[in-house]
C-alpha cells in the first residue's frame, strides 16, 4: 500500500518536540491520523531510531495536550523513522533516493532556521521529478528577512514545487478563536452591518508576553518585534477583522479579500512615523537581565522587543478608523485579544453614564468571545452599568481545544490551504513594514522600559495623541 510521508527536516530542534511530535500524538489519539502515514525524522545528530522514539516519547508526554495514553503513543512511535541526514552537505541527500518507493504523497516540513530554507530547497529539486503527486512543502516564519530576500525565497520555492503546494504556516491562523472570528462575523446578523467606520471607533490588536527571548538570541537578534510578531502575526489578524464578506468559503476566495485589506494599508508617512510609532527594548530588574544582556545577543543591541503603531486602511468600510497594535516581551501579562470598541450614539441617557460597547475576541491564554453592552443597575431608579457576556471556549468542561499545530497539520495532510498564507499576503505584509524597518535602524534610546510594565512611556503618549488609551478585557490600563 502506498503512504503518505511527511519529512520533517530539524527532527531534533525545539520546534519538532514542543509543536509537530504533540501534535501527531494528538491527532493519532482523536483517530485524525492517516493509517498510511510514515514519519521520517530527519536530522543531523548521530543517533539511531530505537533512541529517536525514546525521545520523541519524552517530548509527547510534556507537551501534549491529551493525556499520555503508551497504547496510542507506540502506535504511533511505529510510524516515526529517524533518518541521520547533514541537510547542509550535497552529497547527503542521496539518503532521500528511495523516497519514491510506495509512496502516494509526500510533504516536507522545513523546521529548521530560515538560513537553510535555500540549501534544503535546492537539494530537494532533483527528487521531487517521479512522485505521482506533486510534494507539498511547509515553511516556517520568517518568509524572509525583508522583501528583497522574501522575494528571492518564493521564487525559488514556486519553481521547486509551484504555488498551490506550498504551505506558509503562521500558527496563529491555526488556533480555535481566529477560526471562529469568520463564523462570529458571518454567521450572525447582529454584527455584520455594523462592521464598518460608522459604527467602529477603533480596534486595538494587544499582544503581550511575559517572558524575555529565552534560548532564541540568534534568532530574535535578526527578527525583533517588526519580523517576529508584526510582519506576520499582527498583520494576518489585522487581515482577518478588517476583511470584507467573502462570496463563499473557498480557500482563494477567503484569500483574496485577506490580500485587499492588506493592500490597503497606508504607509506611515516620517510624520506619523514619529506620533504614531513606538519601538521599545526591555532593561533589567533585580535578577532578570536586560534584553542586550541575554545570551546571543549584542551589549549594544537595537533589536526592539516591543512595538506599537497606529494603522489606518484606505477602504470605504474603515476610512478614519484607527488600528492600534501593541506587542512585546516582558510585558505585565500573557494574552492576544482583539478588541473592536463600538461609537456611542444618540441616545436619551447621559452620554457620560455610557461606556462603549466592547466586543473582544480572546485568542490566548483563554479562547472566547467577550461583549460588553450597557444596563440599568438592580434596585436603582436609573443607574447605568456595563454588564457583560462572556464565552470562553476552552474554559468549559471537557473542553481541550486543539492546538494550532494539529489542525495546521491536518490541513496538509489534506491538502487544504486556507489557513495557509498565499504569496501576495507576505508581499504586501513586507512592503509595509519596510519603511518601519528602516525607522528602526535609527532608534539610538535602548534599553527604554523596565520589565513587567507596559512599555516605554511613548506608547501612553502615542495613543493619548487621539484621546484614547489602550485597552484590555477586563479593565484599561491607566498606568500605561
Amino acid at each position: 500500500m502506498k503512504k503518505t510521508k511527511l519529512v520533517i527536516f530539524g527532527a531534533t530542534g525545539d520546534l519538532t518536540k514542543r509543536k509537530l511530535l504533540p501534535a501527531l500524538y494528538n491527532l493519532e489519539a482523536e483517530n485524525l491520523l492517516p493509517e498510511d502515514i510514515k514519519v521520517i525524522a530527519v536530522g543531523r545528530r548521530e543517533i539511531i531510531s530505537d533512541i529517536y522514539k525514546e525521545q520523541a516519547l519524552e517530548a509527547i508526554k510534556s507537551f501534549s495536550r491529551n493525556k499520555p495514553d503508551f497504547t496510542i503513543i507506540n502506535k504511533l512511535l511505529e510510524k516515526i523513522e529517524y533518518l541521520k541526514m547533514d541537510f547542509t552537505k550535497d552529497a547527503e541527500y542521496q539518503k532521500l533516493s528511495t523516497l519514491h518507493a510506495d509512496t502516494k504523497q509526500v510533504i516536507f516540513y522545513l523546521a529548521v532556521a530560515p538560513e537553510f530554507f535555500e540549501t534544503i530547497t535546492l537539494n530537494l529539486k532533483p527528487f521531487l521529478k517521479n512522485f505521482p503527486l506533486p510534494p507539498r512543502v511547509v515553511i516556517e516564519k520568517p518568509f524572509g528577512y525583508d522583501l528583497n530576500s522574501a522575494i528571492i525565497l518564493n521564487t525559488l520555492l514556486v519553481k521547486t514545487f509551484g504555488e498551490k503546494n506550498i504551505y506558509r504556516i503562521d500558527h496563529y491562523l491555526g488556533k480555535e478563536m481566529l477560526q471562529n472570528i469568520m463564523f462570529i462575523r458571518f454567521g450572525n446578523t447582529i454584527f455584520e452591518p455594523i462592521w464598518n467606520r460608522d459604527y467602529i471607533e477603533q480596534i486595538q490588536i494587544i499582544s503581550s508576553e511575559t517572558i524575555g527571548i529565552e534560548t532564541r538570541g540568534n534568532y530574535y537578534e535578526r527578527s525583533g518585534a517588526i519580523r517576529d510578531m508584526l510582519q506576520s502575526h499582527l498583520l494576518q489578524l489585522v487581515s482577518l477583522i478588517a476583511m470584507d464578506r467573502p462570496q463563499d468559503l473557498k480557500t482563494e476566495t477567503i484569500r483574496d479579500e485577506k490580500v485587499k485589506v492588506l493592500s490597503e494599508l497606508i504607509p506611515l508617512t516620517l510624520t506619523e512615523q514619529k506620533d504614531y510609532l513606538v519601538f521599545g527594548q526591555y532593561d533589567r530588574v533585580g535578577e532578570i537581565p536586560a534584553y542586550r544582556e541575554e545570551k546571543n545577543v549584542s551589549p549594544d543591541s537595537n533589536t526592539e522587543t516591543f512595538i506599537a503603531l497606529r494603522l489606518l486602511l484606505n477602504s470605504k468600510r474603515w476610512q478614519g478608523v484607527p488600528f492600534y497594535i501593541m506587542t512585546g516581551k516582558r510585558l505585565p501579562v500573557k494574552k492576544t485579544e482583539i478588541i473592536i470598541q463600538f461609537k456611542k450614539l444618540p441616545s436619551p441617557y447621559n452620554s457620560e453614564d455610557l461606556k462603549n460597547n466592547q466586543l473582544v475576541f480572546k485568542i490566548q491564554p483563554e479562547e472566547g468571545v467577550y461583549l460588553e453592552f450597557n444596563a440599568k443597575k438592580p434596585g436603582t431608579m436609573e443607574e447605568i452599568v456595563p454588564v457583560k457576556m462572556d464565552f470562553c471556549q476552552n474554559c468549559e468542561v471537557g473542553i481541550n481545544s486543539p492546538e494550532a499545530y494539529e489542525r495546521l497539520l491536518l490541513d496538509v495532510i489534506k491538502g487544504d490551504a486556507t489557513l495557509f498564507t498565499r504569496w501576495d499576503e507576505v508581499e504586501h505584509s513586507w512592503r509595509f513594514v519596510e519603511s518601519i524597518i528602516s525607522t528602526r535602524r535609527k532608534v539610538k534610546d535602548f534599553p527604554n522600559y523596565l520589565p513587567f510594565s507596559w512599555g516605554p512611556e511613548a506608547a501612553k503618549t502615542m495613543i493619548e495623541r487621539d484621546n484614547k488609551v489602550w485597552l484590555t478585557l477586563e479593565e484599561k490600563y491607566e498606568n500605561l
